[in-house]
């Protein structure tokens, strides 16, 4: 495993993937691509902490999610910076403080106020100040999160943990040539050439969804197709198994690429289910050294139809 730190990105949700970060770039750094050449692709691209963490300085990343999209780019274009981040939730935080209901009643005027307007600020501020750090949006795509309560939620050192946050990601941006797309996954894969790099991580099958997230067995299959067909390398994060059940849609799609599996634990998520255990699945189209890696690895190889 790689020892250097992880870089956290500023947008909090659940299944974020920090924890297996190491896992996931060891895999990818077997192919050996020049980062300062190669494209970082990433159709689901969520809260970023993989491709911010993949060294790569070129990046087409996308997602269905508009909030997210918009978020960065707002950082891209400098609309955003560490200190109107600071700024921003300094003077929220007041309001928050000496809000009726210990806070519940300035949380419903953000919550409001975002489904309105659609600010990234606000969208930065629920992400922090919602339930269990969930990320959720009914049918009309509003964010339909519940506040959790927790006295001087935005500290002052907490406040400067998401400001570092946001002034490590600006870095990491304006160092390269990042895109950021609103588009579906297939329209994002379809831009990978050759020499390029995919990285997918896409809502779960049979686990969490939500309005941005939905997902069904026709989504996973086409979601096969695109990364079958493609020319480009890919790396697929889905998972294999729990205590409850397996991943049905192994066997059925992932089954014929190489797969490598690994415990990870989910301390988020509104079921019980979804806070347990799960192994954890990474599939791939490319060879790599079985030996890179000891700890808490189970390789398992099927033969390519």
């Amino acid at each position: 495993m790689q020892n250097k730190k992880i870089l956290v990105p500023p947008i909090k949700s659940q299944g974020i993937k920090t924890k297996l970060v190491p896992w996931i770039t060891n895999v990818v750094d077997q192919l050996g691509l020049d980062k300062k050449k190669a494209f970082w692709i990433e159709p689901f691209f969520g809260t970023g902490v993989v491709g911010f963490n993949s060294g790569f300085k070129n990046a087409i990343v996308g997602d269905t999610n508009p909030h997210i999209i918009n978020f960065y780019n707002q950082i891209k274009d400098n609309n955003i910076s560490s200190q109107s981040v600071r700024d921003y939730l300094n003077s929220e935080n007041e309001l928050l403080k000496n809000a009726d209901d210990e806070g519940y009643a300035h949380y419903r005027l953000v919550k409001d106020r975002f489904n309105k307007n659609y600010s990234s600020l606000d969208f930065l501020f629920l992400s922090r100040a919602g339930f269990n750090g969930m990320m959720r949006f009914n049918s009309k795509g509003k964010w339909n999160i519940p506040f959790c309560k927790k006295p001087d939620r935005f500290a002052q050192a907490y406040v400067t943990k998401i400001c570092n946050q946001v002034n490590n990601v600006q870095k990491i941006i304006s160092s390269g040539n990042w895109e950021f797309k609103i588009q579906p996954f297939y329209q994002t894969i379809e831009l990978a050439k050759e020499n390029d790099i995919i990285y997918c991580d896409p809502p779960y099958y049979g686990r969490y969804v939500d309005y941005y997230n939905g997902w069904t067995e026709k989504d996973e299959e086409s979601l096969f197709d695109a990364l079958y067909n493609t020319k480009a390398k890919f790396v697929l994060s889905t998972w294999h198994h729990n205590n409850y059940r397996e991943n049905e849609m192994i066997e059925k799609f992932w089954s014929k690429f190489n797969i490598i599996t690994k415990d990870h634990f989910y301390h988020s998520g509104g079921k019980i289910e979804n806070r347990q255990s799960v192994v954890e699945a990474l599939v791939f189209n490319f060879d790599i050294d079985v030996n890179f890696e000891q700890q808490n690895i189970e390789r398992t190889l099927f033969d390519n139809l």
